[in-house]
């Protein structure tokens, strides 16, 4: 396995990053604030709210921070936390793989 300076190795550290990462979308994610934010607020204390419109994306799967077809709220908000983390951690290994292959051409 391969060390960073006599550290934890590469590999088991980036599956502990993952396992947290994964643990925190689909467990904390049941404890976040129901109450909206505050742009939210503002639009519903002058009275923007009454005439804000559904988003073109409002039916996706993930939409309002849940999962579509789930009845169970905490496991609704846990599923789209975890697809949230693998949509981001897919993104951002791409675009680090895209970059490293691009450096090492010149």
């Amino acid at each position: 396995m391969t060390r960073d300076k006599g550290g934890v190795p590469r590999k088991r550290f980036f599956v502990g990053f993952l396992l947290l990462a994964v643990l925190l979308a689909g467990v904390v994610s049941y404890f976040a604030s129901g109450d909206p934010d505050g742009l939210e607020r503002v639009a519903g204390d002058h009275g923007m709210a009454e005439t804000e419109k559904e988003h073109a994306a409002g039916d996706a799967p993930f939409a309002d921070y849940g999962t579509e077809g789930v009845g169970n709220s905490a496991l609704s908000g846990g599923l789209a936390g975890v697809a949230g983390v693998g949509v981001v951690l897919l993104v951002g290994t791409g675009v680090a793989f895209a970059v490293r292959r691009r450096k090492s051409t010149e």
